[in-house]
């Protein structure tokens, strides 16, 4: 982090008096993130530059050499997981990404294993890891704690950086840019994501996943995003005032099986029901009539991708697994690589990563 960053000309009233994209801004330097908190801090230059890096750190760490040099990127730091909300392929993503640049990861995901149990404020806890760790990867129900965090942080002798893995029902970031890296790996040979359509579907009023995506979504040229989900759990109406603001071609819809045939890609999600009941929501199954079936398959383009952010429930049939378009284990992969990017681009890291790279591999 830049040794003059701090966001000390503004309160914390102030900060989040800006408008979203305005505040975002205070989160990069130099079109680096120096922490990772909101969607709405990516922009075109930045998606294209991590996912680069994203798949040249993946083909470097196909050979020992490349390994052993990746492994010693950024083995003289050490990073905190604070996951305090049940987390399986993010934690282990993170944990993972952190092994490839030889980073020291240490974990609480309980917080009845810390202080907090003896009444200290979550913010105390916080600013405690701060001391020991060179990187803060935040998990919790908690919406805004990852950002009031950084603010706090920032205006103390230790301002670490903070990276949102996940806050409340508000953001997701991370997952946001792996759903990035899976788009355009997929449509690297027919386009790019530019000019597809992205239909969403299920839980969207609280999948933070959603929200994230569809706003970076709006980087993109004639991006057409449809929201398909019962009335009750639709999409909010900030995230399509945001989307108006922007410009974006959306609709709003009930109806899935219609859509099916438009989509170049399906983004299904599960009833987020640990945020309690939706009045008129449907069962714990989020409604049969927007479940991916088998029978589904033929309706969908031969070119066309399926995702999930995962878990699932019943939302897609197992049986689709195996065809060539269901690509939700793959984006658990991207996810590793695209945070091993963005770690390495956060300690501003990736010139050594592209020299390398040019030296070695074309």
């Amino acid at each position: 982090m830049p040794k003059d960053y701090r966001f000390s000309h503004l309160s914390w009233d102030g900060l989040q008096g800006l408008d979203v994209r305005r505040k975002a801004s205070l989160f990069n330097d130099g079109g680096r993130p120096i922490h990772t908190l909101v969607a709405q801090q990516f922009t075109r230059g930045m998606l294209d530059d991590l996912c680069g890096l994203a798949t040249r750190i993946r083909r470097i760490a196909k050979s020992k050499d490349g390994m052993h040099f990746l492994n010693g990127l950024l083995d003289h730091k050490r990073a905190m997981l604070y996951f305090s909300q049940p987390s399986t392929r993010t934690f282990l993503s993170f944990y993972a990404a952190c092994q490839i640049i030889g980073i020291k990861a240490a974990e609480v995901r309980d917080p009845a294993t810390s202080s907090e149990l003896k009444g200290e404020s979550i913010e105390d806890s916080i600013r405690t890891f701060s001391s020991y760790f060179d990187l803060l990867i935040m998990r919790t129900p908690q919406q805004g704690l990852a950002e009031h965090m950084a603010w706090l942080l920032s205006n103390t002798e230790r301002p670490v950086p903070i990276i949102n893995a996940g806050s409340g029902k508000d953001q997701h970031p991370t997952q946001a840019l792996l759903d990035i890296y899976t788009l355009q790996r997929s449509f690297e040979r027919l386009g790019g994501i530019d000019g597809k359509t992205v239909v969403f579907v299920g839980d969207l009023l609280r999948g933070r996943t959603v929200r994230s995506l569809a706003w970076l979504l709006t980087n993109y040229t004639d991006v057409k995003q449809y929201f398909v989900a019962a009335k009750p759990l639709q999409i909010g109406e900030d995230v399509l005032q945001q989307l108006d603001e922007a410009g974006v071609k959306y609709e709003v819809r009930e109806d899935f099986e219609s859509v099916i045939p438009e989509a170049d890609a399906i983004y299904m999600t599960r009833l987020q029901d640990e945020w309690g009941n939706v009045p008129g929501a449907g069962d714990k199954d989020n409604g049969t009539k927007y479940h991916f079936r088998a029978e589904h398959l033929r309706l969908l383009k031969r070119n066309a991708i399926l995702m999930h952010p995962l878990p699932r429930r019943k939302e897609i049939a197992v049986e689709v697994d195996s065809d060539p378009r269901a690509m939700y284990w793959r984006q658990v992969r991207n996810g590793m690589w695209i945070r091993v990017a963005l770690i390495v681009t956060t300690f501003r890291l990736d010139g050594e990563v592209n020299k390398y790279y040019e030296l070695n591999l074309e």
